[in-house]
């Protein structure tokens, strides 16, 4: 099976490709399971911050449930931020594990802020409502280096970025399986 990480700032479509690919992939009699940063950060990562450490934690955490999934035969998409290329290149290490890199402009992904995280990391510094430590913006997002695949959200339809993903895929688990 595989495990595909995908790393990309916030609101760059990781969870929105994960779903539309998910969606295809069971279609097709795969099983595939979602481990969502967002959501576990409610759950299992709930005692975590976002500092450099607790950042790490969070991913390697994520990992390990998706790990669990792996030995299940299930396809995972592990969408996530995982901001650091150090802690990527060490999940890759796994033979099993993808990198797919969601790359859109900040200026883009300003403009298309759909949880309003963006207005809120970019108030003055006096603001009681300024998220710190917002990565992209007051926090480092190191842009890959080695990603398998890298996907122009803010260039390309959401369909054409959801094909490419669909076919990376499906041609990594025939290429695994040989």
């Amino acid at each position: 099976m595989i495990l595909i990480q995908f790393t990309g700032l916030s609101g760059s479509g990781k969870t929105t490709l994960a779903k539309n690919v998910e969606h295809l992939l069971v279609n097709e009699g795969h099983k595939v399971k979602i481990v969502d940063g967002d959501l576990y950060r409610k759950t299992l990562c709930k005692d975590l911050g976002f500092s450099k450490d607790d950042r790490y934690e969070n991913v390697r955490r994520l990992f390990s449930v998706g790990q669990d999934f792996i030995a299940s035969k299930v396809i995972v998409l592990m969408s996530v931020i995982n901001p650091y290329e150090d802690l990527r290149n060490e999940i890759s290490r796994h033979n099993f594990v993808r990198t797919v890199y969601l790359d859109c402009s900040i200026d883009n992904l300003i403009k298309r802020d759909p949880k309003g995280l963006y207005k809120k990391a970019l108030l003055p510094d006096n603001d009681s409502n300024k998220i710190n430590n917002f990565t992209g913006i007051s926090d480092v997002y190191e842009v890959p280096l080695k990603a398998d695949l890298t996907l122009k959200t803010d260039s390309e339809a959401e369909s054409v970025s959801t094909g490419k993903l669909y076919s990376f895929i499906l041609d990594n688990i025939t290429n695994m399986a040989q």
